[in-house]
């Protein structure tokens, strides 16, 4: 039988062999990606992205042979179907600016933290898989294009909960969005259980699967005291 949801190809452009490994491995920590190659210069990286064609590129803005910025223009121009997440030290703004007007999906900085790369691949699965099924259906409206672009819910949900997986309530979902909204500094998986009125473990599920959706992200928030904890607030991107 086919599968209706096979995993993301993606191939790492790093020059330094052991971060490339320890990429490869957070990679293939989320469901739904396979590492396909592993490219340390840019020359590795043409010669690896005619055969493999990839999904998705993890890409570092220094390297060998050509800069990540101007690799990433060349997958633009020459691999269309495929995205690029740009992972990288450098601070410059420009880099930034450049990346994002050249159409990186996403710029995570060094040292890459598994919790910040997983939302950003989630968030990509979730794009990827909404771009396949509107080519099966060959039809494409507003709210479509605001769910690629803008991560927005679709609008006629409220009549259709099929979409959402198995243990996630849809009224209990809209509950934690608006509080999360209403919330300046975004809220911990305790205090939406607190608000709502939840274990923190059920909190901490739904407030998951909202990052995997696109609709919220997370950061980590170090306190005085104990263990960092992660916020989690509105994604307005």
């Amino acid at each position: 039988m086919e599968n209706r949801n096979p995993s993301v190809e993606v191939l790492i452009v790093e020059d330094d062999v052991k971060i490339a490994e320890i990429n490869r491995r957070f990679v293939e920590k989320v469901d739904g990606f396979r590492v396909v190659g592993i490219a340390t210069d840019a020359l590795q990286a043409k010669e690896q992205l005619e055969i493999l064609t990839p999904h998705l590129v993890l890409l570092d803005v220094y390297l060998p042979g050509a800069s990540g910025l101007e690799m990433l223009s060349f997958i633009r121009q020459h691999y269309r179907e495929t995205d690029v997440i740009m992972i990288t030290a450098a601070k410059e703004i420009d880099a930034i600016r450049e990346a994002i007007r050249s159409g990186a999906f996403d710029y995570i900085m060094k040292p890459l933290v598994f919790n910040r790369l997983q939302e950003t691949l989630l968030r990509y699965l979730n794009f990827h898989r909404e771009l396949l099924r509107m080519k099966e259906s060959g039809m494409i409206n507003q709210s479509d294009v605001d769910r690629l672009w803008l991560g927005a819910p679709k609008k006629d949900s409220g009549s259709d909960t099929s979409f959402l997986p198995k243990g996630i309530d849809k009224l209990t979902l809209v509950k934690i969005v608006h509080a999360i909204s209403a919330a300046e500094n975004g809220l911990t998986a305790d205090q939406i259980a607190k608000e709502i009125g939840v274990s923190r473990s059920t909190g901490r599920r739904y407030l998951e699967h909202l990052v995997s959706s696109g609709d919220l992200y997370a950061d980590l928030s170090y306190g005085v005291v104990g263990r960092p904890e992660r916020v989690y607030r509105k994604n307005h991107a």
